[in-house]
């Protein structure tokens, strides 16, 4: 809130005007997405671009920090800039949520080629290709693994820009909106979804988040 206060006449230029575009029905949303443009993003892309912030997590992301690094998973996949997403690094994970990393490749051909030398021989690998996009999954010790790969930088992919949004609206709302996230989440909702109920989001929760970027 500091930091908000700080720098406040920075933003509240670009709040305004995201105010003015909105209907009077709209108005509450207004409030909030011109409430977030003031409070946001003074650190949060460092915070993921490496794998440290788990050592001192909590007891799963410890986890997730010791196996992800005892398989070099991310070493494997360095040439295509890799970046784990999702639940896990939020802390809004449940039991079956699994570990996300996301990839950039520029020859699809080569990238696949990359993830079967890497992975194929571990328990429940399978990989499948739909149009361009490229999802391989298998299992490490507790997790399941997702390595997910498109021929787009990696910090422009929506699972990239959706945990950036919301790791800020977790840290504006705090620590009961997270668990009701977590218990729509226990409850069959996907993240997106999950977010969009609470902040009362109308249309599709996936674009809606993006207008908080």
């Amino acid at each position: 809130m500091f930091w908000c206060m700080e720098n406040v006449g920075q933003f509240l230029p670009v709040a305004l005007a995201i105010h003015s575009l909105f209907s009077e029905k709209q108005d509450r949303m207004a409030h909030k997405i011109a409430y977030f443009c003031c409070c946001s993003f003074s650190s949060k892309v460092m915070h993921f671009e490496t794998l440290a912030y788990l050592q001192t997590g909590t007891p799963r992301q410890q986890e997730a920090y010791r196996v992800l690094t005892q398989y070099q998973v991310l070493e494997k996949l360095s040439r295509y800039d890799p970046l784990l997403v999702g639940t896990i690094p939020l802390n809004i994970d449940i039991e079956s949520s699994d570990l996300d990393v996301i990839c950039q490749w520029q020859d699809q051909q080569e990238f696949i080629d990359t993830v079967r030398n890497s992975f194929s021989s571990l328990k429940d690998f399978q990989i499948r290709e739909k149009r361009e996009i490229v999802v391989a999954t298998f299992r490490l010790d507790t997790f399941d693994i997702e390595v997910f790969g498109q021929n787009l930088p990696t910090r422009q992919q929506l699972g990239y820009r959706h945990m950036l949004v919301e790791d800020q609206l977790l840290r504006q709302y705090g620590e009961d909106f997270r668990q009701q996230i977590i218990a729509l989440k226990r409850q069959g909702y996907k993240t997106e979804p999950a977010f969009g109920k609470l902040l009362e989001l109308t249309g599709d929760p996936y674009e809606q988040l993006l207008r908080f970027e």
